[in-house]
């Protein structure tokens, strides 16, 4: 197994520097991670320094809280794709979810969705603040408007991702969904066990540690 190809090569920290999200893309081309996850103003940033190889740029969107309006998210993803970013990774409204309104979320997925005209959308639910049933629920919602990935966390949460969790989502997912893994995974053992689990990409800030300490 490549481990490296999983992971989306993360610094989301609010005090990040131009020269930490330089080292960011430095390590990510040196270990060949899958992508580097930013966010929204170091988009161009890190486009412009991997422009001539093969990582992708993530961007995060509405993050980490996911309480903008929807025309927000929309806004800030499409301004993302247009910095150079292929992926989106969105928090959803968790306050909706405990409303019970599952149809705005689900119409909020739809709306960025249609709003990055085919770019990867990674769904962002939080899982640490939700019940089984609602981790199916949103899971289930993932299924029917055909995002790319369901993410389980956004590293600023309770907890970051359990394998509970992936277990959970792949019971419920259909053939298309893919999961993404994050927060709080800093081994080897922890990268496995989320991929045993069902994640095929693992979203982490100790991905170089990871790597270089693989038995």
């Amino acid at each position: 197994m490549e481990l490296n190809k999983y992971i989306d090569h993360t610094n989301l920290k609010m005090d990040a520097t131009l020269k930490d999200i330089k080292k960011l893309c430095d390590e990510a081309i040196k270990y060949k991670f899958a992508t580097v996850c930013v966010n929204p103003c170091y988009v161009e940033y890190a486009s412009s320094l991997l422009k001539d190889s093969n990582i992708e740029v993530c961007a995060v969107v509405g993050f980490p809280l996911g309480m903008n309006k929807t025309i927000t998210k929309e806004y800030e993803a499409i301004a993302a794709i247009e910095d150079g970013a292929s992926e989106i990774d969105m928090v959803i409204n968790v306050g909706a979810v405990k409303d019970n309104d599952y149809d705005y979320v689900k119409q909020e997925i739809e709306s960025v969705r249609d709003a990055i005209d085919g770019h990867t959308l990674k769904v962002i639910i939080e899982t640490s603040l939700l019940t089984d049933d609602e981790i199916i629920k949103l899971t289930k919602i993932c299924n029917e408007t055909f995002v790319n990935f369901i993410k389980t966390s956004t590293g600023f949460g309770k907890r970051g991702a359990s394998v509970h969790d992936i277990q959970l989502i792949n019971e419920n997912k259909n053939e298309l969904l893919e999961i993404k893994a994050s927060g709080g995974i800093k081994t080897e053992e922890d990268a496995l066990e989320l991929i045993n689990a069902g994640a095929s990409r693992i979203g982490t800030s100790s991905g170089v540690e990871i790597i270089k300490n693989i038995n």
